[in-house]
């Protein structure tokens, strides 16, 4: 990654009326790189998308993406950025092939149209009209118009709902390709294990204010990191942390004369870390 960063955003904020749905919220994405904003529903994640795709107005702060403000930007900057909305709306008597077609002829350097369909899984239903497509095969429809115009930025907003486990494992691989490619993405998902395994740093927001953001392997206060160890004994289960588990089951084995029954060491995991941000915010 080197060069400006693809998202520059500081003390973004919106409001209506007098609720604010976004407070002074900043980050910035690296060019090349998957960013993750989670947060709970009415976070402000989708406001904060909106915003950076041209789709709102911002109330203060300031953004630039592709070095351009996204409220003033035109033609030609929308044709750098793809957009993977969490729904939209098709012409249903066109087939699959069609409206692919149609929507890349928008696009200075289109991916082909088949080598898009074979990457979301839809070449048996090249021909089929889409309003016979099932939920989770207009979804992949929706992450196929998102990716034809081989976007520098990648907005994907819940792209993987309504798709089963194998379909979002495919979609994983289709990531990691456009990420190979050099392809920016910026991903909202309610699936933590999905944004572990796609993304290089997440953010975290909560009522339109940023609680933390970092590497997915470090985001949080050191002590949400701190490894769990949980065993049984007569007294019970019972529950420590501590940054030495190797010596505490070996105190434990000790004093029990064997292994304690049922021991478990883990690390907590994204998605633990997650929680205890939004519980300390009272809104898990």
């Amino acid at each position: 990654m080197s060069g400006a960063p693809v998202v520059e955003v500081a003390d973004l904020s919106k409001r209506y009326g007098d609720r604010t749905a976004l407070d002074g919220v900043s980050f910035s994405i690296e060019r090349g790189e998957t960013f993750a904003l989670l947060g709970p529903n009415g976070a402000g994640k989708s406001t904060t998308i909106e915003i950076l795709e041209g789709y709102r107005r911002r109330s203060g702060g300031s953004a630039l993406v592709l070095g351009e403000d996204p409220g003033t930007a035109g033609l030609a900057w929308k044709a750098r950025i793809g957009v993977v909305l969490q729904s939209s709306t098709e012409a249903e008597a066109a087939t699959v092939r069609e409206l692919l077609t149609h929507v890349a002829a928008f696009f200075p350097d289109p991916r082909p149209v088949d080598e898009t369909l074979e990457a979301v899984g839809l070449t048996d239903d090249a021909r089929t009209r889409i309003r016979a497509l099932s939920g989770g095969r207009r979804r992949r429809l929706d992450v196929a118009l998102g990716i034809v115009g081989r976007p520098e930025l990648l907005f994907l907003d819940e792209p993987t709902t309504g798709f089963d486990p194998e379909a979002r494992r495919r979609f994983w691989q289709l990531i990691e390709q456009l990420k190979a490619e050099g392809t920016t993405i910026l991903l909202t998902t309610h699936y933590l294990d999905e944004a572990a395994a796609l993304a290089d740093r997440a953010a975290v927001v909560a009522a339109g204010r940023l609680l933390a953001i970092g590497p997915v392997d470090a985001i949080g206060s050191p002590a949400a990191r701190v490894p769990i160890v949980r065993w049984r004994d007569a007294d019970g289960r019972h529950e420590e942390r501590t940054e030495e588990p190797a010596t505490l089951v070996a105190r434990l084995v000790a004093a029990a004369g064997g292994e304690p029954e049922d021991v478990e060491i883990r690390r907590p995991s994204l998605e633990d870390v997650y929680l205890g941000l939004i519980g300390d915010e009272g809104v898990a």
